[in-house]
């Protein structure tokens, strides 16, 4: 994504848009250096949020915390919750509510797409029952409607449909991520989390499922925070990025003026390891 993109998306966005997801001050640590301190941003509407560093820098504890299923230590999460169409919205502090509703959040406007696509499926359950349970939790109930939109997702996600009644424990890796995203996807959320998507994959199949989730997020007009440590992915992905070390943003901006042009001394060596290799 270049810097020309990244910036027509910055300013698109108006002085009085409120943010989908503000974050201040959130705090996690287990230990020095261990876990995330002092963590503030805020994400808008179609706006997707890199945050790159080595293992240990804290960036998957961060998107646990972030996504509801870490509680932090300090700090506080706000998200604009409602439909933007009717203008019915709020905003709530997503660690003053209930867990039950912090579950449905995940289940219906949020989505979460894991490193490891049998984290996020469920193994004994179809293909198709697996899209098709998102929408359920949506509150559709028509059995061929479900599955006809179950179809057209797989479809989507360049799955063959004749598959639609099988078990993902029987799909490939790449296989299995596209119905992680499918599954994902398919309720059309306000915000999507992903853990490293691409780890673990052959670089052909990194490259096709790269295509999709840009394919898809513009499409959707999603807003995504993705963490990763490959810088490669960022570019692509990402209009903003957050440089995490030792549990601390080191360094934030537009991807590629933080790519070509890295202030911190931990972002230059991170770029400049990447083009040595």
């Amino acid at each position: 994504m270049n810097t020309s993109t990244q910036q027509a998306l910055i300013a698109t966005i108006s002085d009085d848009e409120q943010p989908l997801l503000s974050v201040t001050n959130l705090t996690k640590l287990y230990a020095p250096g261990k876990g995330f301190s002092q963590v503030s941003f805020d994400l808008y509407p179609g706006e997707v949020l890199g945050i790159v560093g080595e293992s240990g820098s804290g960036k998957s504890t961060l998107l646990q915390a972030i996504s509801g299923r870490l509680k932090p230590d300090g700090g506080e999460v706000l998200y604009l919750r409602g439909d933007t169409d009717t203008q019915c919205q709020q905003v709530e502090e997503l660690y003053a509510m209930a867990e039950s509703q912090r579950r449905h959040l995940l289940r219906t406007e949020w989505g979460v797409v894991h490193q490891h696509p049998m984290d996020g499926l469920r193994g004994r359950v179809s293909a198709g029952g697996n899209i098709g349970e998102r929408l359920m939790a949506v509150g559709q109930r028509n059995y061929s409607e479900i599955r006809e939109q179950s179809a057209t997702w797989l479809t989507d996600v360049e799955i063959p449909v004749e598959r639609i009644d099988d078990m993902p424990t029987t799909f490939s890796g790449g296989m299995q991520q596209r119905l992680q995203i499918a599954r994902n996807l398919v309720t059309h959320p306000k915000l999507i989390f992903m853990d490293e998507p691409t780890g673990g994959l052959d670089v052909s199949v990194q490259a096709k499922l790269l295509d999709l989730l840009r394919q898809l997020v513009t499409e959707l007009d999603l807003a995504v925070i993705i963490v990763t440590h490959d810088l490669a992915v960022a570019r692509l992905l990402a209009h903003r990025l957050m440089v995490m070390k030792h549990s601390e943003v080191v360094e934030t901006g537009l991807t590629d003026q933080v790519l070509d042009d890295p202030q911190h001394p931990y972002t230059q060596l991170l770029v400049s390891s990447v083009l040595q290799n």
